[in-house]
């Protein structure tokens, strides 16, 4: 595949073809501003000496030239202007939300008058663009602005106005926040103890993806919401809310979560005035300078940045839906998983390091594949280091074309992918390829693992990266052998390990195990699939002992999985021509689960 400026696919994916991308973009960016292309070689010269606001006020006008330059390096630059006009098309609702609903309608309209008579619109979108044309000429249309206005504050306070408007942002106010009301449940205690209900359920059925996140509406309604405060030096989403001097150090939730913010420090106020212009290439680019491996964070996977929002005393910015969903922009568009790809290696966004530091002929073996050993195994290639991932799990291989690896490890070249769909599968009929650790088999279907396979071609496609599943470190392979094979380190990301066994009177009865081994099991045999042959018992009712993570999960997963395994004993036992000899115990199962099923 050629590519503009005299580059070729293959450049895309190796040292020397990406410092001849950077050398085009430079050349791009003197062509078009050459006062901006000076301030960019400055800043590279001198990085550490950049003040965070100046870091900012470049990257911002950087964007736009970044956004241009990849639409014309893949050749789809109407695509990318399609996709930009998608957000300015909807620039009106989020104008109209701030400055007329919220700021107008909500503080001046009398609960008495919200209304929805004598007001006609056909979508959210209608509604804003009539009123930014009415307010144009607002004397000539008082009467219209006034039923406008009385039919906003209908909307956003009464119960009626919010179950009409309830999957629309126009007419959405944050809620307060009660520390001690988190999550809204209804409480009983008429049998003597406490029982929680949702008045809301999203009812679920299978193993298909639970939540496919919010989308373009919903996430330039999250980054309008933002005050980008990058601007004031206070964006705590990012740094963490400090508490004022003398005291130092980070504000505390009242439950004493210390509010530091990202880890990774994102530069998330910058994205979102970048993706709220309509730059969505180069507001990723701008998550992927702190965040390379984007894919495996956002939406149902992390949330310290919400945690140390600015708003303390009402609903935060939901940053990791905005996140997700600036990846899923750039991922829908053609070639738009190699521009993701290539702004994990170069990306001019990244002042300090553009591209991948020449090579140091340093080996490091990773041990373990998980989210700790992706995020490095990325990261030490980048600094010019060969890397080796072992994993205990069997790691089963990719599509030669696409990895570029065939089964036997060697390398065979490969194609780039112009639509996303080549890498996606139905979740519940997902081969479970054994790259990704816990993400792999610990996090359940709320999160939309074809992301692991994304990520795992991050790292399989570079030619200083190899990997092997099956392997044991300590077992199989030993430290000893690790540095007799020349490693000069070994990075140890085993993550959890076993699990926990906790030391309980009959721990280990028939019918009790451990949340982490059951949630392994259910994942990586395959039992959760309806054509699977693999199987693995549980019997209702199911009592699950703790109130975690793993605890909710084993909850939700014994749930739909009871239904998936009773349905499946049914349609076998009608198949079966001669019925099976039960004993007394077995026969009850049997019974039971062909009763359940029917």
């Amino acid at each position: 595949m050629q590519l503009a400026f005299g580059i070729s696919f293959a450049d895309l994916y190796e040292r020397k073809g990406l410092l001849r991308v950077d050398a085009a973009f430079l050349g791009y960016l003197q062509e078009a501003d050459g006062g901006l292309h000076a301030r960019v070689l400055a800043a590279r010269g001198n990085f550490v000496e950049m003040k965070p606001l100046e870091e900012s006020d470049l990257l911002v006008a950087l964007a736009p030239h970044v956004e241009d330059f990849l639409g014309k390096l893949f050749g789809i630059e109407a695509e990318a202007r399609a996709l930009a006009e998608k957000h300015n098309e909807l620039a009106p609702l989020y104008a109209i939300k701030r400055l007329f609903v919220q700021r107008r309608a909500m503080h001046k309209v009398k609960p008495e008058d919200a209304r929805p008579d004598g007001f006609a619109f056909t979508t959210e979108l209608d509604f804003a663009r009539q009123v930014t044309a009415w307010l144009q000429d607002e004397a000539a249309n008082a009467q219209r602005v006034e039923g406008a206005a009385r039919y906003a504050a209908w909307a956003v306070t009464t119960p009626e106005g919010k179950r009409k408007h309830r999957g629309g942002v126009l007419f959405k106010a944050p809620s307060k926040l009660d520390f001690m009301k988190l999550v809204p449940v209804h409480t009983e205690t008429a049998r003597g103890f406490a029982e929680h209900t949702l008045d809301h359920l999203r009812h679920r059925e299978g193993f298909a993806l639970t939540d496919s996140g919010t989308d373009l509406t919903g996430a330039l309604d999250e980054a309008n919401y933002c005050i980008w405060c990058h601007e004031q030096g206070k964006d705590s989403c990012s740094k963490g809310l400090k508490e004022k001097a003398p005291a130092g150090g980070f504000k505390k939730t009242v439950f004493g979560v210390p509010l530091a913010g990202c880890p990774l420090e994102e530069k998330i106020s910058e994205f979102h005035m970048v993706k709220a212009r309509g730059e969505p290439l180069a507001a990723l680019g701008i998550i992927a300078v702190d965040n390379p491996l984007a894919a495996a964070t956002g939406h149902r996977i992390c949330n310290d940045c919400m945690k140390s929002c600015i708003y303390q005393k009402q609903e935060p910015v939901n940053i990791p839906q905005a996140e997700t969903r600036t990846l899923k922009d750039v991922l829908e568009l053609p070639y738009g998983f190699e521009i993701y790809s290539l702004l994990t290696r170069w990306n001019p966004l990244n002042l300090q390091r553009p591209c991948p530091k020449a090579p140091t002929g340093k080996r490091v073996l990773v041990v373990g594949l998980g989210p700790a050993g992706f995020s490095i195994a990325h990261h030490l290639m980048n600094e010019g280091h060969t890397v080796v991932g072992i994993d205990g799990l069997k790691i089963e291989p990719l599509e030669p074309s696409v990895s570029g690896v065939d089964p036997l490890g060697s390398r065979t070249g490969f194609k780039p992918i112009k639509d996303i769909s080549e890498l996606r599968e139905p979740l519940d009929r997902r081969t479970m390829a054994g790259f990704g650790g816990v993400a792999e088999y610990g996090i359940t279907v709320r999160w939309d693992k074809n992301f692991l396979k994304m990520i795992r071609l991050l790292l399989e496609r570079r030619a200083q990266f190899a990997m092997f599943g099956g392997v044991r470190f300590g077992g199989t392979l030993t430290v000893e052998d690790a540095f007799a094979a020349g490693f000069d380190h070994v990075a140890l990301c085993a993550g959890a390990g076993r699990p926990t066994v906790l030391e309980i009177p009959n721990g280990f009865a028939r019918g009790v195990r451990a949340a982490s081994d059951f949630l392994m099991a259910l994942q990586l045999t395959g039992a959760a699939k309806r054509e699977s042959i693999a199987n693995l018992q549980i019997r209702l009712p199911v009592v699950v002992i703790g109130g975690g993570l793993t605890a909710i999960d084993t909850a939700t997963e014994s749930l739909a999985y009871y239904s998936v395994q009773v349905e499946k004993f049914l349609s076998r036992y009608e198949q079966l021509e001669r019925k099976p000899v039960w004993n007394a115990e077995e026969a009850q199962i049997a019974e039971e689960f062909l009763a359940h099923a029917r």
